[in-house]
């Protein structure tokens, strides 16, 4: 099929625990995948920005670690899965230009990957120095 990342057709992710969500943005990042759920804008960003840890393996179906990414309409449609993408697109029309640009969007979650990643809390990287307190 294709790279994962220049796929633009709706696409859908199952998770290890068996649960399903649409991918409506999507980035590479530290061996594995950020991305954001439907309705990300009404959310928190640090709430619906998500990491699925991994190798990027395949050209659609793609597997990620334990979750396995595919467009929307192949290998049978969810009915669910369906209905989340007709109801995002919905969104999409009524917000219209208040939608943010791609790369806003990229900077937004490539902001917030670290932490999506865990990576903030373990990393020296992203380590916070203490507070300096004068003696």
């Amino acid at each position: 099929m294709a790279d994962l990342f220049t796929v633009t057709a709706p696409l859908a992710i199952r998770l290890p625990d068996g649960r399903k969500e649409v991918v409506v943005e999507k980035l590479s990042y530290s061996d594995g995948l950020i991305y954001l759920p439907p309705f990300w804008p009404e959310m928190n960003i640090e709430d619906a920005l998500r990491f699925i840890p991994g190798p990027i393996k395949g050209d659609g179906p793609w597997k990620i670690g334990e979750s396995v990414v595919a467009v929307l309409a192949c290998h049978g449609t969810d009915a669910q899965l369906a209905s989340d993408f007709s109801s995002w697109q919905s969104y999409l029309m009524q917000v219209d230009d208040a939608y943010p640009q791609r790369a806003e969007i990229e900077k937004l979650m490539k902001t917030h990957a670290a932490r999506a990643a865990g990576l903030d809390l373990c990393d020296p990287r992203f380590s916070r120095p203490d507070d300096a307190q004068d003696k």
